[in-house]
């Protein structure tokens, strides 16, 4: 009961708070700043899955999330630059996403499972450095425009011009939380990852391969990463720097779903981008606008906490 109040009391807060920015603006104005903010938030929300489902398995909270799918659309892109088609310039992004992933989480980050939560952290946040390094390295700063051919689709929703693009990012951000949901619930591996997140020492007593189980994870994180970077290029902006910037408010997103409530994050993500979006309708609040993920997950820890202690370091 307590968790559906949290949720019911959550979404009214939301709602009341979207009124109030769109009370006194056209409705098709308002609607078109929540289809956009939906769009992004969606965004984070991904950002936020991927954040959660490689800390339920592996206790790791991966601040080079960004970093990674910043690599694999500027290879996407490069790919396309050089002529080669569409779809497999986006495969090859993904998979390079995925492989930056899986060669931290095979080669770098078991020499780091016994550390504490902090210090695995942090070093992710080593390898975010590196790795935007390395993208500066190879691509010098410049404007540039990373286009699919969804952007040039529409279909009307509600009287809304939706590009199909952004309805393809709010309809991965579901889907992608009912597969990884069924995944974990279905699957042997997904029943080992939830073990994992149960008790890590227990779960090799009885037998889980915790480094296979492990690398699996990162891979999926990977995956997870890499759609999202191409889909951040493509309705945000082309900047490595702001698509690793990207893994901030995923992280909003990720404490709102208290790093293990897959729908909650969705929710979150979701509510922080339309949140952003109609903060740019108000003259007054629209410089509060990078805040507004820091604010809401503030909020949500604080309502969580009600007078006990709320860690997420792993035992």
């Amino acid at each position: 009961m307590s968790k559906l109040l949290t949720f019911f009391l959550y979404g009214l807060g939301m709602a009341v708070i979207c009124l109030l920015l769109a009370w006194g603006k056209p409705p098709k104005v308002v609607g078109l700043f929540v289809v956009s903010g939906l769009a992004v938030g969606s965004l984070y929300a991904l950002g936020g899955i991927g954040l959660v489902v490689l800390y339920r398995a592996t206790g790791v909270l991966n601040f080079a999330n960004g970093a990674i799918g910043a690599f694999g659309v500027m290879l996407a892109w490069q790919l396309g630059e050089w002529g080669w088609p569409g779809p497999v310039t986006w495969t090859l992004g993904i998979l390079a996403a995925a492989s930056l992933s899986l060669g931290y989480g095979r080669y770098l980050a078991p020499a780091l499972a016994w550390r504490d939560t902090v210090v695995k952290a942090v070093a992710t946040l080593g390898f975010a450095l590196i790795v935007l390094g390395l993208t500066a390295f190879l691509w010098e700063d410049d404007v540039r425009r990373f286009v699919l051919p969804t952007d040039k689709q529409a279909v009307m929703v509600m009287g809304l011009r939706v590009t199909v693009t952004r309805l393809i990012v709010v309809l991965a951000a579901v889907g992608i939380v009912v597969g990884i949901w069924l995944y974990l619930a279905r699957t042997r591996t997904g029943l080992q990852m939830r073990a994992l997140a149960d008790d890590r020492d227990l779960a090799a007593l009885i037998g889980v391969r915790i480094l296979r189980v492990e690398t699996i994870a990162w891979g999926l994180s990977g995956l997870i990463a890499g759609f999202t970077g191409l889909m951040f290029g493509d309705l945000i902006r082309l900047e490595p720097f702001v698509i690793t910037f990207l893994v901030i408010p995923s992280i909003a997103a990720a404490i709102c779903g208290r790093l293990e409530n897959l729908i909650l994050v969705l929710v979150g993500g979701l509510s922080i981008g339309v949140v952003e979006s109609l903060l740019t309708l108000s003259p007054l609040l629209k410089s509060f606008r990078p805040m507004a993920p820091f604010l809401i997950a503030a909020i949500v820890l604080i309502w969580m906490q009600r007078g006990q202690k709320l860690v997420f370091a792993r035992d």
